[in-house]
């Protein structure tokens, strides 16, 4: 992300090659970490494209045609002018370019007045050509790039700037970013690094403390560690630690109530410069100049770094869906309204008309080159945004009842997972036998602390391995994990609820400036609209969201859903009023908002749970109760009392005084918690919390009754429930203990710390939340899977230095270099699907560059094609043949239910004829495929009927994003 610079007016050419400069974030030269890295691979390429072909395109243009005639008669009268002023006085023109009468006849005013009438009145400018046609395109680009984004402004005229893109509808909601992806993903507090002069810096955050869901508090600042910098002599190396936190109240005192953040690098500049006064080269690198600021004032390297890094977090990120479409509609408006002006055309006069449609032409021609090379970067961007994730790690929590004898003597020998029981369980830990084994069926086993043997031959002991999973948890960023699983999931969620981060400052957002909630509707809509597709056609969706966005939520609902398929706007009453909320002067809000909304105007509605019984006791039953109450509080003599006694028992059984005694029942309104048969308060949140997760207190849990009551009411037992924006896991606990089936996303940092560890005690039986009331003891299993991070595809890309030599710029000049370069030269990268590298399945893994290091990180090539593929799998088998390892799914897919399907992996890594032969031989003798009606098998094979994988896996993973 980039900040405008101040150019010189003077220097058209100049200001707008570093526009350019700006555009294609050179001013990041020395970051080796994601696009960066990436623009900076090219950028001797970009550099000449920038300071040689465009000025020659511009020069070649204005030596022909009209225009060179435009400009001689511009120089013809620029000179004449000059001697005007030199002979006769500065003041014999004024300002319109008319020479005072008394001149006329002097040689130098005959001259003048010659070169006058040579050029049109449109055409009469100190301004030369070659000088429009730079501010031109200054100005076009300018107007639509902002801190690191082009912004969609849509120009309309000069007098009403912006237009929508409306299209007759009755009511229509549109935002600033709607046409852009919002970037949200886990690289936040990921660390920085940058060098100079031979010289590398890190940046570590050692210590974040942060915001977590809806939770408000105190604003957090990166803070520099400045007495823990050091510097290593011998590797070069600068490490510069970080904290992200609150400041402490001395720092409050040193660094006021503004600018905090500026204040913190300053001090950190002046403090770290002086530790590096005995290292030359680091003191150097750190401060030297690296730029001026809008001042005029040098920025050392170590300042401007400072200000990326925590703009870096502190800014939003967003990838537009379709620039070169936005950018050529918008520079057709810009030569229609700016360049080819119908009042000035028609002052020139016929004769100059060529000079204006040749500069029009001119604008287009380069205006165009320079928006395919940005669409290039952007829509590269965009690839590797949308493109299907790699799934790069599979593990299963398996309780022990489904665990066989066999696997017993594994289990005892592994100190790990002992630890862990120990740790989340508090088991005996002494007593390390099968007997031990067998009589706790619900101590989860995570296959993660086990080889892959074991796990192999523990998941081959299941006959319907995906029937038998309760549920899916998901650690990535939501929107693409909802990609990566649509294939399989599609129409099969029956109830989705979804609690995401509400539009305030202080929640997980961190808006641009002007933008906040541009971003917020952006983020969210793009999710919704990607969730709605996982519905079943009687599905039911909830969005949870409190004051600051509820208007905005409707809005996204009518358009997401549509305005027919709202089925209601719950207000759920959170809490009593009590502590700070009672201290501001005005009425103490103590609610938030839930829109329910279907996938059709009348989805599944479980009436019967959206009624609380309970039974009614006459009033005269207690009379003498009554009596001896009023007597003790000294009321015995006022009459009549209003009473109203309700109690409830722990399995929510009401009791009530009536008028007559009966049993009956209430039916639940769209006002919640807000009459005494409900129990629904968020006073409960931080017990459940503590109760269930080491961050408990700083999570905002919902209570367990609140999502019981959603789940019950809108769906059934053994449907599938979707969260993804899962937090600490309330929505897959519930779903659990209600014999639901659950796929639950979190991106952040708790999903291991809380909402994995809190699903483990669920398997385990621990009795919280709604365990008394539905009698949930524990038991069964759940599979929980990584994804690749927009981040880790950003840092595997690798460039091709081979494709230089099919001499394609040569071929195909600045066509390649403009459009095709980037997706060409990186089409071999990990990320991207290196088809070759199918050959070694088990060993694919992504080469991503961390801390300035590029390390393996491995990726499960069959799990993430089976969710491409939508593959229910019924049975998963390892097999050894000859010192090569095969991989067996076998199963059916959403897309063809009933046909059976088989998908076969193996290592083919350097076979020859008679290995495939082999192979053939082998998956028949074996029955491998069974009686499958498709075969799948990755690479070359001699096997009868099998089809290729790779085809089907590049096809899915960037196919198309709809939704």
């Amino acid at each position: 992300m980039t900040s405008a610079t101040s150019y010189d007016a003077a220097q058209p050419r100049t200001r707008f090659q570093q526009l350019l400069t700006e555009l294609f974030q050179f001013d990041s030269a020395d970051l080796d970490f994601g696009i960066y890295r990436i623009m900076n691979h090219k950028r001797d390429a970009i550099c000449r494209f920038i300071d040689q072909r465009l000025p020659d395109a511009v020069a070649a243009e204005l030596g022909r045609g009209p225009l060179a005639q435009q400009t001689q008669a511009n120089a013809a009268l620029a000179n004449a002018a000059r001697r005007v002023r030199e002979n006769i006085g500065a003041y014999a023109i004024d300002v319109d370019g008319t020479l005072d009468q008394q001149y006329h006849q002097m040689p130098a005013g005959r001259d003048y007045l010659e070169a006058y009438r040579a050029v049109a009145p449109a055409g009469r400018s100190d301004t030369n050509v070659e000088t429009a046609i730079y501010n031109h395109l200054y100005q076009f680009f300018r107007r639509y790039y902002q801190e690191g984004d082009f912004i969609s402004k849509r120009r309309y005229s000069r007098s009403q700037r912006y237009a929508i893109p409306y299209n007759g509808e009755e009511v229509y909601l549109h935002w600033a970013n709607s046409d852009q992806y919002y970037v949200k993903t886990d690289a936040h507090f990921r660390n920085y690094d940058w060098n100079a002069n031979g010289v590398a810096v890190h940046f570590r955050l050692d210590n974040a403390n942060v915001e977590q869901n809806n939770v408000k508090g105190e604003r957090r600042f990166f803070i520099p560690l400045t007495h823990e910098a050091y510097h290593d002599v011998e590797t070069r190396v600068v490490t510069i630690p970080f904290e992200y936190r609150p400041l402490r109240d001395s720092e409050q005192q040193d660094y006021g109530n503004r600018n905090q953040q500026d204040k913190i690098i300053a001090a950190a500049v002046a403090e770290i410069s002086p530790k590096l006064a005995g290292a030359p080269d680091a003191y150097t690198a750190l401060t030297g100049t690296h730029r001026q600021n809008a001042k005029g004032e040098p920025v050392s390297r170590l300042e401007h770094h400072l200000r990326r890094y925590t703009a870096r977090n502190n800014a939003d990120f967003f990838i537009h869906k379709d620039l070169a479409a936005f950018l050529n509609r918008e520079l057709d408006f810009y030569l229609k309204n700016e360049v080819l002006n119908l009042d000035d055309l028609t002052a020139a006069g016929q004769d100059l008309a060529a000079g204006w449609f040749q500069t029009l032409r001119l604008v287009k021609s380069i205006g165009s080159q320079i928006i395919d090379f940005l669409a290039q970067i952007e829509g590269f961007q965009k690839i590797l945004w949308e493109k299907r994730k790699f799934v790069t790690a599979t593990h299963y929590c398996i309780t022990m009842s489904n665990v066989g004898p066999a696997f017993y003597q594994d289990i005892i020998d592994n100190n790990p997972q002992w630890d862990e029981w120990l740790a989340l369980h508090d088991i005996a830990g002494n007593d390390r036998s099968a007997a031990f084994l067998a009589a706790h069926p619900t101590l989860p086993l995570d296959t993660r602390h086990f080889d892959a043997d074991f796990t192999n031959r523990l998941l081959a002991s299941f006959d319907d391995l995906d029937e038998m999973t309760d549920g899916v948890l998901v650690h990535g960023e939501n929107w693409q994990a909802l990609q990566l699983m649509k294939e399989k999931y599609l129409g099969k969620i029956r109830c989705s609820y979804i609690d995401p981060p509400f539009n305030t400052e202080d929640s997980q957002f961190i808006f641009k400036d002007t933008y906040r909630n541009s971003t917020w509707l952006s983020f969210l809509h793009d999710r919704l609209q990607a969730g709605k597709s996982f519905s079943t056609n009687d599905g039911t969706h909830y969005l949870h969201l409190d004051h600051n966005s509820n208007f905005y939520g409707r809005f996204l609902t009518d358009a997401v859903f549509g305005h027919d398929c709202l089925l209601n706007e719950v207000t759920w009453r959170i809490g009593w009023v009590s502590g700070y909320k009672t201290a501001a002067d005005r009425y103490v809000r103590n609610h938030e908002t839930i829109f329910v909304c279907g996938s059709q105007p009348q989805p599944f509605f479980n009436k019967s749970k959206a009624r609380i019984t309970y039974q009614s006791f006459a009033e005269n039953t207690i009379d003498q109760e009554i009596q001896n109450i009023k007597e003790t509080w000294g009321i015995k003599a006022i009459s009549p009392l209003r009473l109203k006694l309700v109690f409830k028992d722990a399995n929510d059984n009401v009791y009530k005084t009536g008028l007559i005694t009966k049993a009956g029942h209430y039916n639940v309104e769209d006002t919640w918690n807000s009459n005494e048969y409900e129990d629904l308060h968020s006073n409960k949140i931080k017990r459940n919390a503590a109760e269930y997760t080491p961050n408990g207190s700083e999570i905002t849990q919902k209570p367990e009754q609140l999502l019981q009551r959603v789940i019950e009411v809108s769906s059934e037992y053994g449907d599938i429930i979707l969260d993804y924006f899962a937090g600490s896991g309330t929505t897959p606990a519930v779903a659990k203990k209600l014999g639901r089936k659950f796929l639950s996303v979190e991106l952040g940092q708790y999903f291991y710390t809380d909402m994995l560890w809190r699903m483990k005690q669920v398997l385990f039986g621990r009795e919280v939340g709604i365990s008394r009331q539905t009698d949930y003891k524990g038991g069964g299993m759940f599979k929980y899977i990584a994804l690749e991070s927009y981040e880790d595809a950003l840092d595997s890309i690798e460039f091709d230095e081979t494709a230089g030599q099919l001499r394609l710029e040569e071929r195909f000049g600045d066509e390649y270099l403009l459009k095709y370069m980037l997706r060409w030269e990186t089409k071999g990268s990990p990320t991207l699907l290196n088809a070759t590298e199918l050959t070694r399945p088990f060993q694919y893994k992504l080469r991503a560059h961390v801390n300035g290091e590029k390390r393996n990180r491995p990726v499960d090539l069959p799990e993430t094609f089976n969710y491409l593929l939508g593959l229910n799998v019924r049975t998963r088998r390892a097999y050894d043949h000859a010192g090569r390892h095969y991989l067996v799914y076998r199963g059916e897919t959403r897309e063809h239910p009933g046909r059976r399907v088989a998908v076969i992996w193996r290592d083919t890594h350097g076979w020859t004829r008679d290995d495939f032969a082999r192979d053939r031989d082998f998956v028949s003798e074996q029955n491998l495929a069974g009686d499958a009606d498709t075969v799948y098998v990755n690479g070359r094979s001699c096997i009868v009927g099998a089809q290729s994988i790779e085809p089907l896996f590049q096809a899915r993973m960037f196919a198309p994003v709809n939704g």
